[in-house]
This record gives C-alpha cells, sequence and structure tokens, in this order.
C-alpha cells in the first residue's frame, strides 16, 4: 500500500497528527472537544478571534499585547478561561489569548504543515463541508483530523473517547469512505455508536473530572452536536470564522 492511498485520515496526539498531516496539500482538523475546539467554536460565535498559545508557555503574555487581547487565565478563576461557559458569558471582548495543553498546542505546531481548522460536535458539519470542499482540490489535497487526547502525570498521550467521537462526528458528515482510512472509518463508526447513547460526554474519564471540579455546564455545551455553523480556521496565528453565519445560542 503507498503512502498517499488514503486521503482521509485519523491520528491522535501531536506526534500522531505530524505523521498523517505532512503530505500534500493538508487540511488539519484539530479536535480537542474538552475543551479548547469547543471554546473556539464558542468564542467565534460570540464574535471573539482566539490566539492559540502553547500550554505554560512564558510567551503567552506577549501573544495578548501583541494582539491587544485578552489573556484566559486558570479555568477554576473568576474570568476568562479554558471554559466554553466562560467564554459564552463574556463581553466585550474582542480577541483572546487561550493556552491549553493539547488543542492550542497542536494547533500552534501543526500549522507547519498545512490549514489549521478548529473542530468540535457544535460545529462537525460545518467543518465537514469545508473538508470536502478541501478534496475537491485535486488529488494532492487530504484532510487530516487529530484527535487531540489529554496527557498522563509523566505527559504521555492519554487517549480521549471525546475527541476520537468529535473526530468521527466530522468524518462520518464527510461521509466520503472511498477515500478515508481505516482509522478514520472506525473514528466514524465509534461516533456512531456512541450517539445511540446519546453522547455520554459527561461519563468519560475527563467529562468525569470537569463534573466533578464544578464545569458541568462546559460538558454540555460541548455536546451541543451541529449547534454552529462557524468554522474557526487559523491564520496568520489567529483562529478566525471561515463560516457565513452565527450560531443560534446567545
Amino acid at each position: 500500500m503507498t503512502p498517499h492511498v488514503h486521503r482521509i485520515r485519523f491520528e491522535q496526539g501531536l506526534v500522531g497528527g505530524r505523521s498523517i498531516a505532512r503530505d500534500g496539500d493538508a487540511l488539519v482538523v484539530v479536535v480537542d472537544v474538552l475543551s479548547f475546539s469547543t471554546c473556539v467554536s464558542v468564542a467565534l460565535d460570540g464574535g471573539i478571534e482566539v490566539v492559540p498559545a502553547r500550554w505554560r508557555d512564558e510567551r503567552a503574555s506577549a501573544l495578548a499585547e501583541e494582539h491587544d487581547a485578552v489573556l484566559a487565565g486558570p479555568r477554576s478563576g473568576a474570568g476568562l478561561s479554558l471554559s466554553p461557559a466562560s467564554v459564552r458569558r463574556a463581553e466585550g471582548v474582542r480577541r483572546l489569548v487561550l493556552p491549553s495543553p493539547n488543542g492550542a498546542t497542536l494547533s500552534a505546531e501543526l500549522a507547519q504543515h498545512g490549514t489549521v481548522i478548529a473542530g468540535c460536535f457544535r460545529n462537525a458539519t460545518a467543518v465537514a463541508r469545508v473538508c470536502a470542499a478541501h478534496l475537491a482540490r485535486g488529488a494532492d489535497a487530504i484532510v487530516a483530523v487529530v484527535a487531540a487526547g489529554e496527557r498522563w502525570t509523566d505527559d504521555s498521550l492519554r487517549p480521549a473517547w471525546e475527541d476520537v467521537w468529535g473526530a468521527g462526528a466530522i468524518l462520518a458528515a464527510l461521509g466520503r469512505d472511498d477515500l478515508a482510512s481505516p482509522e478514520a472509518l472506525a473514528a466514524a463508526d465509534a461516533f456512531r455508536a456512541a450517539s445511540v447513547s446519546g453522547l455520554p460526554l459527561a461519563e468519560v474519564a475527563s467529562g468525569r473530572e470537569l463534573v466533578e471540579q464544578g464545569f458541568a455546564e462546559d460538558v454540555a455545551i460541548a455536546a451541543e452536536l451541529d449547534a454552529s455553523v462557524g468554522v474557526p480556521r487559523l491564520v496568520d496565528g489567529v483562529f478566525t470564522d471561515q463560516g457565513n453565519a452565527r450560531s443560534p445560542h446567545p
């Protein structure tokens, strides 16, 4: 089998993302359901652009100053953070620097290998439409869907089923099984199976952790399947809205 047989690919984590995004004309979809991609989707629906920042990067403050942006603080704080609920409540914010150990870090890194968009349950069908348009560019065009995952205490990848399901929602909506890798087909099937159970995000490890910490609203927002038509695209280090309309949510 040649490396270029599958034009729709799926992987997990940064190393996996690099492995599938560096060939051809790549559109890279970063999926971090709990919560970076969901935060970006909610922010853009509210007219807020997002600057992804690597986790624990001392340059985040400089980024905020450079972009005349608000720097997100700890999730446990009172202000804007990696909490979709806090972003939804924001008023008077034009641009947000959003550090994240998974989605933001992957977005910044994988932008070196192709065009990056942020995908989640909220914009799955809208992202799939953009992916279909990208594939129509020609035989060298590939779609690389990357489930960000979480981190264990030793900093190794902890696969996150919510990200696999989120990636699968996009892949299922895309529906080009003839171009998809076995891994991409399996992710789509995993989403369909989870849908039968009503997308139980509060029951997966990351969801349980957030609920126990008092962030059940964040989990509920993350499960808003196709609530948005916005497609966040990373342009010159800033996520802006490639979609044509706003979410019905306030």
